[in-house]
């Protein structure tokens, strides 16, 4: 529910409030019995009730989105500052990457689509992005994994990243 919505509904429950309790001192002057002055006064502090809650439920929501919000801004500094930090070493690896690249021998084109697969991209997000069929994306896989003696994009990427995911001692 939204906040016009628990706007409006809680607009509503007000106005029931008000004729309800209008009604409870007009049956109290004309001298109507305890439970109907009861009954009436149970429908207004019902009203009250979830009016209370209501606004209760946007004030949480409200932090909630506020908390939210933050976390998200303090997250997306943590990716700016480890993109930073470690800018050097991936452009290094980058450097590596291609120099590895050229020593098979790869065309220029070989290393851009040797790069997007080591990124993930499939045959067909790679013809897109280049501008070709995805028949000749396959056909520039199959021949980098030939040059680079792999059998597919399993190994080419672990042919770079194998000895850089090992996992860390710990002298703890």
């Amino acid at each position: 529910m939204n906040s016009k919505e628990r706007k409006f509904i809680s607009a509503i429950l007000f106005a029931i409030i008000v004729i309800t309790t209008a009604d409870i001192i007009s049956d109290y002057h004309e001298g109507s019995t305890w439970w109907h002055l009861l009954a009436e006064a149970l429908v207004a502090l019902s009203s009250a009730a979830a009016i209370f809650y209501l606004i209760s439920g946007s004030f949480i929501l409200k932090h909630n989105l506020e908390e939210q919000v933050k976390t998200n801004e303090r997250l997306q500094k943590e990716n700016e500052k480890w993109k930073e930090q470690s800018r050097k070493f991936l452009d290094g690896l980058s450097l590596a990457i291609d120099h590895q690249l050229s020593e098979w021998k790869l065309t220029v084109s070989e290393k851009e689509v040797a790069f997007l697969l080591l990124k993930g991209l499939s045959l067909k997000e790679i013809a897109t992005a280049r501008n070709t069929s995805e028949k000749t994306a396959r056909a520039q896989s199959i021949a980098i994994y030939a040059k680079a003696g792999v059998s597919g994009r399993s190994e080419l990427s672990a042919f770079f990243l194998e000895d850089l995911l090992v996992p860390q001692n710990s002298n703890s």
